[in-house]
């Protein structure tokens, strides 16, 4: 998409380029110092032979950055490297841990995970259950949260798996997975983590959060599409079945030719990750308190879930009687959602707003905000004032908008300083 000037409105908007990108929580861009460590294993003078062929240099070269990212990988969760299974995303690392315990259990038994995970959860456990499985959906608060007493009282002496979202991918909300962890290994229950949307935004101990798998995506901490990992605890792996059959890589829980740039990228996000962690959060905590500052004076904007124990950096918010696919059109400069982004091409209301008890009047009215590394404090001033201007413009269209209702205007809350939750 070309870049040009975003039009002078102000002198916050001098300096910002347009389109301006306010959703991360959809995908990352590529960090430049991760796309120069892929180009070295693409092209006919980089190491670009199959790691698999150990027998030549060109292998024996691909094989040893392999490992190397494995190693990357595992020192950014607290894991052994050989607990790092290779898949090719977090839909892949999710439908393997679930599927995987399923098929080694056998028909019959119980999983447990929530109403407001990722389809890439809730659809492999729809397919279980069509299986013969019994599947348990756990129902969040009102402030989106799924709490440890919730998951103890859906746990069962024949339930074999808990899987929960560590940060849910549209409001944000933290899982308090070490305490939920801990309750599982107590009752004997295997516990997924998928961890998307947090390996870039909080801190991940596989120990510390007693989980025996945990799904991670390349492309949501600053690396490349179409690459992902599986943590598998080594004393589960006899626990799991693998999906996919072929040459047997990855100890045989995951066959195929493994995509060496692309793991390259996904090992090299994973080091900066951990050099910027702390810094980083409390970034995007300056950044989302500055943006909800500006949008204070919008009537009866209402931010979805509990801003105290969701992360910094991911922002759903409620604009009555605005449709938020009418937003969205009306600012074709600002790149942002109206929900998860393998699911916002379809009309029908988000499963975890209506979760949380909105209603789909109120769904349809939510757009998500979602701000990273590269996010600047012009883009989010320009957001804000676009944002603003476009609301007002809907609502004066709108005649469900009157004065009556449009007299109240609740406080933003703001989030604190930092990361609030593990």
């Amino acid at each position: 998409m070309p870049v040009r000037s975003a039009r002078p409105a102000g002198r916050e908007a001098l300096s910002v380029k347009t389109p301006v990108y306010l959703d991360y929580a959809a995908t990352t861009p590529a960090d430049p110092a991760v796309v120069a460590a892929m180009t070295r294993y693409l092209g006919p003078d980089g190491a670009f032979g199959n790691a698999a062929s150990r027998l030549h240099s060109f292998g024996r070269a691909a094989e040893e950055a392999v490992e190397q990212a494995r190693v990357q990988v595992a020192e950014l969760i607290n894991a052994d490297p050989r607990e790092i299974v290779w898949t090719s995303g977090a839909t892949e690392s999710n439908n393997l841990a679930i599927k995987g315990v399923a098929a080694q259990a056998g028909r019959g038994a119980h999983v447990v995970t929530s109403a407001i995970e990722h389809k890439a959860v809730l659809d492999p456990c729809l397919h279980l259950e069509r299986s013969g499985f019994e599947i348990t959906r756990i129902e969040p608060g009102n402030d989106g949260l799924i709490t440890p007493d919730r998951v103890l009282s859906a746990l069962r002496d024949d339930t074999i798996l808990l899987s929960l979202m560590h940060v849910n991918n549209e409001i944000g909300a933290v899982t308090d997975v070490e305490t939920i962890g801990r309750t599982a290994r107590g009752r004997g229950v295997l516990f997924h983590v998928d961890a998307a949307q947090s390996a870039a935004r909080l801190p991940l101990d596989v120990e510390r959060q007693h989980a025996d798998f945990v799904s991670l995506s390349g492309h949501k901490m600053y690396g490349p599409k179409g690459v992902g990992a599986l943590y598998v605890r080594r004393r589960r792996q006899a626990d799991l079945q693998p999906q996919i059959h072929g040459g047997g890589q990855e100890r045989g829980l995951r066959s195929g030719t493994l995509p060496t740039h692309q793991i390259v990228g996904m090992g090299e996000a994973a080091r900066l990750i951990r050099t910027r962690l702390d810094r980083e959060a409390a970034r995007a905590a300056d950044l989302e308190r500055r943006f909800l500052d500006r949008l204070r004076d919008v009537a009866q904007v209402a931010v979805n879930g509990d801003r105290a124990r969701s992360v910094p950096g991911i922002v759903n918010l409620r604009f009555p009687c605005v449709e938020s696919e009418s937003l969205m059109m009306a600012l074709p400069d600002i790149a942002l959602s109206s929900g998860s982004a393998c699911t916002s091409a379809r009309v029908e209301p988000s499963h975890v707003l209506r979760a949380l008890g909105l209603g789909d009047d109120a769904a349809h009215s939510s757009v998500r905000f979602s701000f990273g590394r590269f996010t600047t404090a012009d883009e989010i001033d320009y957001a804000a004032r676009r944002v603003r201007e476009a609301v007002a413009e809907l609502r004066a269209l709108s005649p469900e908008w009157h004065e009556p209702c449009s007299s109240h205007v609740p406080s933003v809350p703001q989030p604190e300083r930092g990361v609030r939750a593990r």
